[in-house]
């Protein structure tokens, strides 16, 4: 009775021998619930969801608890991270319902999908005031059998309400006030001590240190500086494996959320390399190798994409005094007697001291997360911490949530053809180009993109509005750096298709397309949370496939949609941070393209590459080809100088007298 074996979501393959009579999202459920005339019981989590994890042991798993469940209910369970509109939907209900939202998310609804009761986590017996799972389940089937007017009633002005409420525009023109303002606002609810923004818990707050990075001044570029190095040193950033946890518990970036997400590493990967840029520092350098190191050690898939996310859960071998026990952050931490039987005395107690490892632990039961001190001596810390990784190694380990997000990979396929061409790394360019490769093959099905695949094979759920952008964000990155018209013709497809399924018809987009399913409402959200929306995503790809296939309307539609939703950037620049960035780029740093015309191989025009993709503006696109490369608009009649390679600069395809070398490239750039 339970019909998730089929699934390629590893969240719901996780539940598909609990006793609970699972139904994938889909009408066949819902027809079910009208058939059977019962209520659905809505489950929303994902694979590395500890709490999620905590409630499928608990209830899930326990065969009294799936009998009341089954008797009273159609069950359905989703994957937020394969169906972030179905999670959207009902976390707004969630939140309105109950003031607060989260995962587990469990959703009570009528057999026509609207909801009626809403909550989180519900554990097996009461405690501090909340109901157990099943005395939910008796109470809900009660009202259900003996007030069904009143909860079909409540449910429809629930879901009319919802509706008109939701998704706000918040238009307004950003121009030099509104900007000033935000970086104000942004500077008052800095943390000066601690880097970041706001109290804890901290997430990683990458979309608004890009946009403070393109800012140039040096005020905005200290907090970038502070924040990126509070967060590389602490204990959200994993010293041995690299590669950073989902936020830091706290307001000192000490203790993590273990779980490991692909796309903050994206994100932060494309954060690292422009600091790097704008800082020449040696950390920041380390951190975007590492980082790279860990993805591909740890997420890369044999068919060369990139995996979700590894779990913040793993069997405790003891290091958390509970041997077998599933534990949060057991994979990761340490006693400075674990250093020492590692290390030995001398090492052991060093590394203690140089990675904040204390008797009285930073963690829980006495351990600690590892937090590499900023003046550690790095000869004497490359050996141990190999010895330390290779001593990890043979914990258990995090299960790791192996489907391929389109989005997820889109972000950071852009974020690696960046660190390729600034760190002059051709072999990460090569990462980039198979897994966008990848999802391109697998993923786009009788013209339409799906979101998710699994070993190869595609899920059902049509992409949303985060996987096309995201998408033609990475292939027009992919299309410069190799100056190949194949990808640029691609990103043209995704984005005709973007801005015909998507649009709202003034200017602005809908997270899902006008022709898949439809729910009781229309997701949009413009704001950036953990990852940037599908509307700031668009507005950077549709700008940048304009400044690189040199057609004007792209950049006319990036503008038009974010001045749909530039009221936000005043208001709550910590949550438009992407939006921020654009209008940073547009009012006081605009981007250019640059075409670099040689031969590849030619050792004076990868000079002038590296030169224009260290020293452009954020947001440029830099393309190396030789001239009249077909596909390649930017390469189109830039002929070489007196058999030379050239660089022409240009703002619009209008650009200045060509130069053949970096000192006068670094000239005309400096001069933007």
């Amino acid at each position: 009775m339970n019909r998730l074996s089929d699934a390629t979501s590893p969240y719901l393959l996780q539940h598909a021998d609990n006793p609970v009579h699972w139904w994938p999202w889909g009408p066949e459920a819902f027809a079910e619930a009208r058939r059977r005339d019962v209520p659905v019981f809505l489950s929303i989590g994902y694979a590395a969801c500890h709490w999620c994890h905590v409630m499928a042991h608990e209830s899930f798993e326990d065969e009294a608890t799936a009998t009341v469940l089954n008797e009273g209910f159609v069950a359905v369970k989703v994957d937020r991270e394969e169906r972030p509109d179905v999670d959207a939907v009902y976390m707004s209900a969630t939140t309105a319902l109950t003031g607060q939202g989260g995962w587990p998310m469990s959703v009570f609804l009528t057999p026509d999908g609207l909801p009626f009761h809403a909550g989180t986590y519900f554990p097996p017996r009461p405690v501090h005031g909340m109901p157990s799972f099943t005395q939910l389940l008796d109470a809900v089937s009660e009202a259900w059998r003996d007030r069904r007017e009143e909860v079909v009633q409540s449910a429809g002005s629930i879901s009319s309400q919802l509706a008109q409420i939701a998704s706000p525009r918040l238009p307004g023109a950003v121009g030099e006030p509104e900007l000033e303002q935000a970086l104000q606002r942004l500077a008052g609810e800095y943390d000066a001590e601690r880097g970041g923004f706001g109290p804890a818990p901290k997430f990683p707050p990458s979309m608004v240190l890009e946009a403070l990075l393109r800012a140039r001044s040096s005020t905005w570029v200290s907090m970038v500086d502070d924040t990126c190095r509070a967060m590389a040193l602490g204990g959200m950033y994993d010293q041995l494996g690299g590669g950073f946890a989902r936020y830091s518990v706290d307001a000192g970036w000490v203790v993590p959320h273990f779980e490991k997400m692909l796309y903050d590493n994206a994100l932060l990967l494309g954060v690292y390399t422009h600091w790097w840029r704008s800082s020449a520092s040696p950390l920041a350098a380390r951190v975007v190798a590492e980082t790279v190191d860990w993805l591909v050690r740890e997420l890369r898939t044999p068919q060369g994409a990139f995996a979700s996310s590894l779990d913040a859960d793993s069997p405790d071998d003891g290091v958390l005094g509970s041997p077998g026990r599933s534990r949060e952050g057991a994979y990761y931490v340490w006693t400075p007697a674990l250093l020492r039987e590692v290390l030995g005395e001398e090492d052991g107690a060093w590394a203690a001291e140089a990675c904040r490892v204390t008797e009285a632990g930073t963690f829980e039961d006495g351990t600690s997360t590892l937090q590499l001190r900023g003046d550690v001596a790095l000869e004497r810390w490359t050996p141990l911490r190999e010895r330390l990784r290779t001593a990890r190694d043979r914990r258990s380990r995090p299960g790791r949530d192996d489907k391929v997000v389109a989005a997820w990979n889109g972000w950071l396929v852009a974020s690696l053809v960046d660190a390729a061409g600034v760190f002059d790394r051709p072999e990460w360019l090569d990462l980039a180009r198979e897994a966008l490769t990848h999802v391109w093959e697998v993923h786009h099905v009788d013209g339409r993109l799906r979101r998710t695949s699994r070993d190869g094979r595609v899920g059902d759920s049509h992409a949303v509005l985060e996987d096309v952008a995201a998408l033609v964000l990475a292939a027009v990155r992919l299309a410069a750096a190799d100056a190949d018209g194949r990808w640029l013709e691609r990103a043209t497809v995704l984005a005709e298709h973007l801005v015909g399924a998507f649009g709202d018809g003034e200017g602005g987009f809908f997270d899902t397309a006008d022709d898949g399913e439809q729910l009781y409402l229309r997701p949009r959200d413009s704001t950036d949370n953990a990852t940037p929306s599908g509307l700031s995503t668009t507005v950077h790809a549709l700008a940048e496939l304009s400044a690189l296939s040199g057609d004007p309307r792209w950049d006319e539609a990036a503008e038009r949609a974010a001045a749909g939703a530039g009221g936000l950037v005043p208001r709550a620049p910590r949550f438009a941070g992407w939006l921020l960035a654009d209008a940073v780029t547009r009012l006081r740093s605009p981007r250019v393209e640059v075409a670099v015309v040689g031969e590849p191989d030619d050792p004076r025009v990868a000079e002038l590459a590296r030169t224009a993709r260290l020293q452009a503006p954020a947001g440029s696109v830099v393309v190396t080809g030789r001239p009249d490369t077909p596909g390649m608009p930017l390469l189109a009649d830039r002929p070489l100088v007196d058999g030379r390679p050239a660089v022409y600069v240009c703002r619009g395809f209008v650009c200045r007298l060509p130069v053949t070398d970096v000192e006068a490239l670094s000239a005309e750039l400096a001069a933007v």
